[in-house]
């Protein structure tokens, strides 16, 4: 028996050291595509020496004697500090995720290569002018520079990530810029999953008047009457349509519903709204919260002046920042540029479609997906006039989808001229905001609201992007999908650019947008039916209104406020006959556990502040509610609604054109009121977080649920690295407030934050050095640097970092500078 003992305790000693020293190999390993942000490269292609100067935040400030080298070091830059994101866009847009990801992404790519995304980016190229492709090149040059020092110095592979997946690493190109772009504008599109929504709920409903209740357009004038979306075919559709949905994107775990694809604020003041007489602007665009964050900081020095700020590491454009001369800002426009067309199958030959002109043949390609550890699939991927045909296993197409049919996809991004990213190359040397607006006209898509102020004072803003013309007569003004071969419903081109919103030099002194509506033009001139907010702007409009004048200070504090204009709104309703009404119940019993909750909301400001429990209360409270309304109505649709919708509640509890009936719990012989509902949907919200959180209530804390969840997109869900690669944190603010913080609305964990600002800026012309500026994580995409979540901190708690075009201090206390030396 002893010698058992010690050879056992041998052999766990060996198994202890095996597995210590393969850990420390794999540390080292990936220690060593931490990148020295001190050391000199000889690399080719440079014309002149470049200097990648970072800052103490790690930000790199690029110097170079022309515009060609800047260009090259910035991808050089990007590609040091976030290598593995680029080569992860590439895959998306390109549709080859499978190759590396097994069966789950199959269907991503699936989709990618029917639209294909790749394919339009790679055309586009031909599409810009001489300077954009040259700099294009210059970028790619610089990224494919240290793709080769990673293998000629053994730098890790570039990033930790490469040591599990991608053997080979195909060098970067121009058109890899340009899928960037578009993958950003798929990730903003939305307005096809809006139809198809539509579509199931007025199946399900069966009724006009609901829908408008259920779906409602954003207050104001505009609202247009529909028909029933079972008429419009003669084949037979469910009442109840069941989801049939694919997995999510695992590069966008946290992917959101309805209504919540891309949100952001900008506002701006002129010099006579201004304390200091200059003009203000801040701007935070909103995007799905990732470690690390899709955005990274950088400064260029071209031969046109500085430009800092925000970048997306692919592409070499400041989306987001400042010149000498000019500071822009973007938000998500909405603007309703996709449609989906019912097409009808000829029913003896199936390789046709029905045209206003007769049947005519599908055009037809093939293509063949890679899978990890499986046999390859080939798919046949058909198009037809109005565009590719999308799969029903894509965004629930085939519950609204006739038998005998088949759904396309028309959108403006889907061109072999989408010239966007030649905007951003042209808007970071724009002087006026003439200039500005005139470097719009090439921006295809996601439309954008472009907000400028300038160094001489104005302001102004521009919605960017493709307009589709349609025509009056369209059958569902493409809210929802419409019969591909009835001529009224096929859009007759794009609409000129002087056609798009423009407002220049505002009388009051005041701009701004928070995805609202931004005009209210009769179809087919309209920019949209589906906005992304109705909430956040009437705060936004508060705080600017009720000062005078304007200071950094004051815009940094409107970018931060989160104070839920929705919850003031909807609270007094919902609870107006519940507070104070009833008789003190006994201690320790539910009514007295909703007695008590009901007197924190009456003596709650509406602030979804991350140390207090009434938001939360609150927001599981709202959730329930509206469960209860609509799920004897429609069912399991009810799943696709998880996510308040404010001007619901309001009309249900305002009985706006008898809403109220949503109040009445279909199978019961009782009739209920909205109060009665209201004090269920209490009651299911205490126990839920009871049982989450703990008998009492005073110690819940809106941050421990609103926790921000920046996830590693491949590596989050692994039990052995997901507490290094992914970064958490409390947060106030919620779905409507200013500081946004969208929650995911569905699992376990549906108030996690997970679409929020992902960058910060304010910028101010009376001291342009004064302009601050922050991301949600850190520079480095490297899990084991510094910088992997620094400003995640900073950001978490409201804090910025200057941004500054002085060199000197640019200089100052640098952590290293990179020289780049053109080889011989």
């Amino acid at each position: 028996m002893p010698i058992i003992l010690r050879w056992l305790v041998r052999l766990v000693s060996i198994a202890v050291a095996l597995s210590v020293a393969a850990v420390a190999v794999m540390w080292w390993l990936a220690g060593r595509s931490i990148p020295d942000y001190g050391a000199d490269w000889t690399v080719a292609g440079l014309e002149r020496p470049v200097e990648i100067v970072r800052n103490t935040s790690a930000i790199p400030h690029i110097f170079g004697e022309t515009d060609h080298d800047v260009f090259y070091g910035l991808g050089f830059a990007h590609a040091q500090d976030r290598l593995w994101q680029m080569l992860m866009t590439r895959r998306t847009a390109q549709g080859r995720l499978s190759e590396l990801f097994g069966r789950s992404t199959v269907q991503i790519d699936d989709f990618m290569r029917r639209i294909d995304l790749y394919g339009h980016a790679r055309r586009s190229v031909e599409a810009l002018d001489a300077q954009t492709v040259a700099e294009l090149q210059a970028y790619a040059d610089g990224v494919n520079a240290w793709i080769r020092l990673v293998g000629t110095e053994a730098l890790g592979r570039g990033a930790p990530e490469l040591l599990l997946f991608e053997p080979q690493i195909a060098p970067w190109r121009p058109a890899d810029s340009v899928a960037v772009s578009l993958a950003m504008a798929l990730d903003l599109a939305t307005h096809h999953e809006e139809e198809v929504l539509r579509a199931r709920t007025s199946l399900a409903l069966g009724d006009p008047a609901r829908l408008a209740d259920l779906l409602p357009d954003a207050p104001g004038q505009g609202a247009a009457e529909l028909a029933d979306y079972a008429a419009l075919f003669d084949a037979p559709l469910p009442r109840f349509a069941q989801g049939v949905s694919g997995p999510r994107h695992p590069l966008h775990p946290n992917a959101l519903g309805r209504g919540r694809g891309g949100a952001s604020n900008v506002f701006a003041a002129t010099p006579e709204r201004s304390a200091a007489g200059g003009a203000l602007l801040a701007n935070d665009p909103h995007l799905e919260l990732t470690a690390p964050s899709p955005w990274y900081l950088a400064r260029l020095e071209l031969s046109t002046g500085g430009v800092i700020g925000g970048t997306i590491p692919g592409m070499p454009v400041i989306l987001a920042g400042r010149s000498e001369a000019l500071a822009w800002g973007i938000t998500h426009a909405y603007l309703d540029d996709i449609d989906l067309y019912v097409e009808e199958v000829n029913p003896d030959d199936t390789e046709q479609y029905r045209t206003p002109e007769g049947w005519a043949a599908f055009e037809t390609r093939r293509a063949i997906i890679e899978i990890a550890d499986e046999a390859p699939i080939t798919i046949t991927m058909r198009n037809t006039e109005n565009g590719p045909v999308i799969p029903g296993t894509h965004f629930d197409i085939a519950t609204v989808t006739p038998p005998g049919h088949v759904m396309s996809l028309r959108w403006t991004a889907l061109t072999d001229e989408n010239t966007s990213i030649q905007t951003g190359m042209r808007l970071m040397r724009a002087t006026t905001i003439e200039e500005a607006f005139e470097a719009g006209e090439d921006f295809v898509a996601p439309a954008q609201n472009l907000v400028v102020a300038g160094a001489d004072g104005r302001i102004g803003m521009q919605v960017i992007g493709h307009i589709p013309w349609r025509m009056t007569g369209h059958q569902t003004q493409a809210r929802m999908p419409a019969p591909g071969w009835e001529p009224e419903n096929r859009w007759q081109g794009i609409t000129q650019y002087f056609a798009n919103p423009t407002f220049i030099d505002p009388e009051g002194g005041l701009l701004g947008n928070t995805n609202n509506k931004t005009v209210d033009r009769d179809f087919p001139l309209h920019v949209s039916f589906d906005w992304g907010d109705t909430q956040r702007i009437t705060r936004l409009t508060r705080l600017l209104r009720d000062r005078q004048v304007h200071t950094r200070d004051s815009f940094i504090e409107a970018q931060l406020d989160a104070v839920s204009a929705a919850a003031r709104n909807i609270l007094p309703l919902v609870a107006r006959d519940l507070w104070f009404i009833r008789e003190a119940a006994p201690a320790g019993t539910p009514e007295r556990r909703r007695q008590r909750a009901l007197e924190l909301l009456a003596d709650w400001d509406g602030e979804m502040n991350e140390h207090l429990p009434e938001p939360l209360i609150y927001a599981s409270w709202m959730r329930h509610l509206q469960q209860r309304l609509i799920r004897d109505e429609i069912g399991p649709l009810a799943e696709a609604f998880w996510q308040l919708e404010p001007v619901f509640i309001e009309r249900v509890f305002r009985d706006v054109n008898g809403a109220a009936i949503w109040c009445d719990v279909r199978p019961s012989t009782a009739t209920e009121t909205c109060t009665d509902i209201a004090e269920a949907a209490l009651d299911d919200a205490l126990q839920d977080l009871s049982e989450t959180y703990g008998a009492d209530l005073e110690t819940w804390r809106w941050g421990a649920a609103h926790e921000a969840r920046h996830r590693h997109p491949v590596l989050g869900d692994t039990r052995l690295l997901s507490w290094i690669v992914n970064i958490h944190q409390p947060t106030s603010g919620g779905d409507f407030t200013l500081q946004r913080g969208a929650t995911l609305g569905h699992g376990p964990t549906p108030f996690a934050n997970v679409h929020a600002a992902g960058y910060r800026g304010v910028y101010d012309f009376a001291d342009p050095d004064s302009s601050v500026f922050v991301i949600s994580t850190g520079q480095s995409g490297h899990p084991l640097s510094r910088h992997y979540d620094d400003l995640g901190e900073l950001w978490r708690r409201g804090e910025y970092v200057p941004m500054t075009l002085d060199p000197d201090l640019a200089r100052a206390g640098n952590l290293g500078i990179t020289t780049l030396t053109p080889a011989e």
